[in-house]
């Protein structure tokens, strides 16, 4: 099936919402306590949320859009890992979310591709991102992207704190 991508805007706040607390639920749910899991959701997947995400410039968000209906998005910005060798001008894949009916059909590539076309708009710079440490297929996935592991950290969702892998891709010319 065909579907589309383009750059998200203040009108797709409702469905950005909706898709990361769907797609998170989808795919992490069943490893946290509800009440852990509904803070991260009020935090991180909220509309107030995403409405202050695409009013700062630093970060753009792109959807992916099947007979109209929102499958999939990227967030890419500057890099916030603790890391000590980000550097200012770093940029991060901060997301990358499909519906478990949308994978292995190319969206997650075409996401991919829009968010790396963007973070290296000015040209080369190191990139980073995070992927919880047993998601074994989105490890190979960015693997395939030149991101290579360099560390982990705890990432917090309520009071649970899970094993997270930072990788990192350097410049490329």
């Amino acid at each position: 099936m065909s579907f589309a991508i383009r750059r998200a805007t203040p009108d797709d706040i409702p469905a950005l919402a909706e898709l990361g607390a769907t797609t998170f639920v989808e795919t992490f749910g069943h490893l946290y306590r509800p009440e852990d899991l509904q803070s991260f959701l009020e935090e991180s997947h909220s509309e107030a949320a995403y409405a202050r995400v695409l009013a700062d410039p630093a970060y753009a968000l792109w959807v992916a859009e099947r007979e109209g209906r929102a499958i999939g998005y990227a967030q890419a910005g500057n890099c916030g890992l603790p890391h000590a060798d980000v550097r200012p001008g770093d940029g991060e894949l901060k997301r990358l979310y499909l519906r478990g009916d949308a994978q292995n059909g190319g969206v997650g590539r075409a996401l991919m591709d829009a968010a790396m076309a963007w973070l290296l708009r000015d040209g080369p710079r190191t990139l980073w991102l995070s992927v919880w440490s047993e998601n074994f297929g989105a490890q190979r996935f960015y693997a395939r992207y030149g991101f290579a592991f360099v560390a982990e950290y705890e990432f917090p969702v309520g009071e649970q704190r899970d094993r997270e892998f930072i990788y990192r891709r350097p410049p490329q010319a």
